[in-house]
């Protein structure tokens, strides 16, 4: 018998990038263009008061914007307190409270 060797995709993680709507990451960055700056170093998350009290992740929401996975977005948008700690902290100068607004506006709750 033959041993497998590597690794294999599980079919219900898989992203078909082709069917999901990633037009959602261009308007985002068209409303807040710092956002193009994100270079996702964690600073935001480090300091997130909903991060520490829920799964709720700056780095995870920038992620799930641009594979365009916009259930999960919903999800993640639901746990931001808006409190604007992530903006203050990101070296970046990305508007991450704009960016988190402008996702809450295109992708209203179902």
């Amino acid at each position: 018998m033959m041993k497998k060797f590597g690794f294999t995709i599980n079919a219900k993680r898989a992203i078909d990038l082709d069917i999901n709507d990633r037009s959602i990451a261009r308007q985002v960055a068209a409303r807040v263009p710092s956002w193009s700056l994100c270079i996702g170093c964690g600073g935001c998350s480090a300091t997130c008061t909903a991060g520490a009290l829920t799964d709720y992740n700056f780095r995870k929401l920038h992620l799930l914007a641009r594979r365009g996975e916009t259930s999960a977005l919903r999800k993640q948008l639901n746990n931001c307190m808006l409190c604007g700690k992530c903006t203050l902290q990101c070296p970046r100068g990305v508007n991450t409270r704009g960016v988190i607004a402008a996702l809450m506006e295109l992708l209203p709750g179902e």
